[in-house]
């Protein structure tokens, strides 16, 4: 049975980058995530123990996790959880394994920079650079961004009252 948990804590191993037989890519590593509580006797916050996770991410997430995620950096991730028992003959204990579906940094401790990476096939803003860029872009004197546009594009107008957008002013969720 497998259960969604998200977590955060540190990385405690260099992550390592694998690839099956059949070549998909998979990005392992642990997770210590700290448990801390406040001591109302001492009046002070105090350990309460480690929790300790072993961290799998396949395909695009293992690439970039392998790029992204250091030893050290303080990460936020979720998954799938499964607890394993084991038994070696001489030991008996259970691991708590996590298959990621998202992990990022913890931005309450430290920034970090966003590059979005290009999907196979798809154009780059490098290659986007001039009218001939677009493929079928109309001959007729209008720019590639009209282009994109397409007929909409001499319909949208920037509003008169440029004014900035209040709380008020916000979509309100269903």
């Amino acid at each position: 049975m497998t259960d969604n948990i998200t977590i955060t804590g540190n990385v405690a191993t260099v992550p390592e980058l694998k690839h099956t037989p059949t070549g998909v890519p998979i990005t392992t590593f642990r997770v210590a995530s700290a448990q801390r509580r406040f001591d109302r006797a001492t009046g002070a916050w105090v350990d309460a123990g480690t929790n300790w996770y072993s961290v799998s991410a396949f395909r695009g997430l293992a690439e970039h996790t392998y790029k992204s995620v250091n030893k050290g950096d303080r990460v936020l991730l979720t998954g799938r959880l499964r607890l394993r028992a084991w038994d070696t003959g001489v030991k008996q204990g259970t691991t708590a394994d996590i298959d990621a579906e998202a992990i990022g940094h913890d931005l309450l401790w430290g920034t970090t920079r966003f590059e979005k990476s290009a999907r196979p096939g798809s154009l780059s803003p490098a290659d986007m650079v001039g009218d001939d860029a677009f493929p079928g872009a109309p001959e007729d004197g209008r720019s590639a961004e009209s282009a994109v546009a397409g007929d909409w594009g001499a319909q949208i107008e920037a509003p008169n009252d440029a004014r900035e957008l209040t709380h008020d002013d916000a979509p309100v969720p269903f």
